[in-house]
């Protein structure tokens, strides 16, 4: 390795790539190569085009801390306004210099005499570097319900993350199944278009009102003359969303005003319909799910063209969805709004380390790093947005930005020291037993949701507050061992 100037290698351009990408040149380390499946940067919105498609997490709160956006369209801006911001700031940071597009990466491979990742490439090729930092996320790999027939289905078919626009829904009976984030965002867009729709619910989110707006060229006179305006609508909106976080963690009696609230905004939207409220209002503790912002679909679900099974489903057939109570629900179109593999990291990539240590193997019962971050037995090895690092109430780049700093100050105590680095397999240790007691009797173990394995383990969520990952998830050298030319650890 080249300690003056290591070769860093990124998987994923992406919020959390970029991010660390730009760290990492502020600390005056050029040498970084991001591999990018795809032909553009943006991660999950570059992916993510269905329609309706929006964060749920006010705009000025969903941007880089270090570059604000005056120019925001709405307070929860759309998917293609979210994906132009990334744009920009990967071309303002001179990100893409350092991007191979086009370029998947299906594993590593620590090599002990060098002490390199041999980086395996989908296209056959290799690349070498000397640290590793994967940045594909949790949410890049979507999830389908495992019911039988899902094959023989006649129709055309497709999944939410990978919408297929050349199919035209006027005038279609259409079958969604799932009722997550994605769903309640596209639903009340193609309610008005469809002939009839039937919306399939295993389990019911609890919503809250969404308090959009479209931001006027005023606001955006204001927000760029006077600087400190955004500063406090970012505030502000970092206060609100944090306040959920405390609501499951640290206060019960929040919650219960948060499930008021929440109760008193889908009775209101559902009073057209009755016995709908019956079907959408939730049968678990508030906030075991993310909850979800919306003031559109519960009145699109309320439509006469609408109709919201809650039976589960037995099987599809060519012609539809069979439910358990033997009905088959006709349907020219299936669309999966079922989510993503979260709890599944870094797969389907193999990550091998010294001694030939598979990672997946070594997660053979959930997912765990330090901070999120860094794995024991696995030198010069990151990971952005890892395990026990998404919010249950906040900004994911509020997380990122405190990794990307985490990365840059690794790499710099690398640089320094030359030898490579991995976490003390006890530091990891007695931080995921405090984690994961306190996910053991949080909120998010009340229930089956996407934070939790089978078997219960939470190996998503951060189980405390943004700030206090902030400030805790901090690189200290003493954490790490240097590593012997990849075959043995020795203290400092």
């Amino acid at each position: 390795m080249t300690t003056t100037s290591p070769r860093i290698g990124v998987i994923g351009a992406g919020l959390g790539g970029i991010a660390a990408v730009i760290e990492l040149k502020r600390a005056g380390l050029h040498d970084i190569v991001v591999f990018e499946k795809a032909d553009d940067v943006g991660g999950v919105w570059r992916e993510n085009t269905y329609p309706g498609a929006a964060c749920d997490v006010p705009s000025p709160f969903y941007s880089y801390s270090f570059e604000p956006n005056p120019q925001w369209p709405r307070r929860f801006s759309r998917q293609p306004a979210i994906l132009d911001y990334v744009r920009h700031v990967a071309d303002k940071y001179d990100v893409r210099r350092h991007i191979r597009f086009g370029v998947e990466v299906t594993g590593a491979v620590w090599d002990d005499e060098s002490a390199t990742w041999t980086v395996a490439l989908g296209d056959g090729g290799t690349e070498t570097v000397d640290v590793l930092v994967s940045a594909v996320g949790q949410l890049s790999r979507p999830s389908y319900a495992p019911i039988p027939g899902r094959e023989t289905f006649a129709g055309e078919s497709f999944h939410s993350a990978t919408w297929d626009h050349s199919v035209d829904l006027a005038g279609k009976r259409v079958a969604v199944i799932g009722t997550g984030a994605s769903a309640i965002q596209f639903i009340p867009e193609l309610q008005p278009q469809v002939r009839q729709m039937t919306v399939f619910q295993r389990s019911a989110p609890y919503l809250l009102p969404r308090p959009d707006r479209e931001f006027s060229r005023l606001h955006h006179k204001l927000f760029e003359g006077v600087p400190a305006t955004q500063l406090v609508e970012r505030g502000t909106w970092y206060g609100l969303v944090e306040a959920l976080s405390i609501a499951w963690v640290y206060s019960p009696a929040l919650a219960r005003t948060v499930r008021t609230v929440s109760r008193l905004h889908m009775k209101r939207q559902t009073k057209s319909r009755p016995g709908l409220f019956e079907k959408v209002w939730p049968d678990y503790p508030v906030g075991c799910k993310r909850i979800l912002f919306s003031s559109d679909y519960l009145p699109a679900l309320a439509q006469p063209n609408v109709d919201l099974v809650t039976t589960a489903i037995r099987e599809i057939v060519p012609n539809g969805v069979v439910t358990e109570d033997g009905v088959t629900h006709e349907a020219d179109v299936l669309i999966w709004g079922t989510g993503f593999k979260a709890t599944e990291f870094l797969a389907p990539m193999r990550i091998v380390g010294p001694g030939g240590l598979d990672l997946h193997e070594q997660w053979a019962e959930g997912a765990r790093a330090y901070y999120g971050l860094s794995v024991p037995k696995f030198p010069n090895f990151l990971i952005m947005y890892g395990p026990n690092t998404n919010t249950g109430g906040g900004s994911i780049i509020y997380f990122l930005e405190a990794q990307a700093r985490y990365v840059r100050a690794f790499v710099e105590q690398l640089r320094s020291g030359g030898a490579p680095l991995a976490v003390r397999p006890e530091v990891e240790e007695r931080y995921d037993r405090e984690v994961q007691d306190e996910l053991r009797d949080s909120v998010w173990s009340r229930c089956s949701s996407w934070y939790r394995q089978a078997d219960g383990r939470v190996t998503t969520n951060w189980p405390r507050l943004g700030v206090q990952y902030k400030r805790q998830a901090v690189f200290r050298a003493e954490d790490f061992e240097t590593v012997d030319a990849g075959r043995t650890a020795a203290a400092r």
